[in-house]
């Protein structure tokens, strides 16, 4: 009986994370919203992680950069890089267009047959900055084509993204060193 409930103990633990509640259930909030249309031709190419809600994968990176490349068979090759202790750290994925309607719903996978919801919540209409979202609202990442973003902007954004229920406490600024270097001040 001690190792049934030793193996139990384990189960246990991953069934209350399983039936945990996400921030849109927990505060009520209405469905997640994304964007009207996107034009994966566009946005394609290489984004500049501005900020971001901590994820553990991500605890250390710094430099943080998400690539994205049109494949023939209709998804997407996705490249993250980010430095961590001093060397650059990559992971290489897919993602795949779940609304071809507005193409603005996505699942990305980095493994095998595990598939996470990528969602475009905000878009520039010149394609210089990006948000992207999950509908739990328990995870966020706005993006640049410039390692920079204008602080007039990254307010604009913040105060969308508090009107559709995010939580900005949790908001963290990415260091980018190629913005030290940068002197177009970012996209405006």
């Amino acid at each position: 009986m001690p190792l049934l409930r030793a193996l139990s103990l384990p189960a246990l633990g991953l069934l209350l994370v399983a039936c945990g509640t996400t921030t849109t259930e927990r505060l009520k909030l209405p469905p997640l919203e994304t964007v009207s249309s996107v034009d994966l031709e566009r946005y394609s190419g290489t984004w500049y992680e501005i900020a971001a809600f901590p994820q553990r994968f991500q605890e250390g990176c710094t430099d943080t950069t998400a690539t994205y490349e049109p494949r023939e068979d209709g998804e997407i090759d996705v490249t993250n890089r980010c430095r961590k202790d001093g060397e650059l750290d990559t992971t290489e994925g897919r993602a795949r267009v779940v609304d071809p309607e507005t193409r603005a719903k996505l699942e990305v996978s980095f493994f095998p047959l595990i598939w996470g919801e990528y969602w475009i919540i905000d878009l520039s209409p010149d394609y210089r900055w990006a948000v992207v979202g999950h509908p739990s609202r328990d995870y966020l990442w706005i993006l640049s084509r410039t390692p920079t973003l204008d602080e007039g902007v990254l307010q604009g954004i913040q105060n969308r993204l508090d009107e559709k229920g995010y939580r900005l406490e949790r908001l963290i600024m990415t260091p980018q060193s190629a913005a030290d270097d940068d002197s177009s001040q970012g996209a405006r």
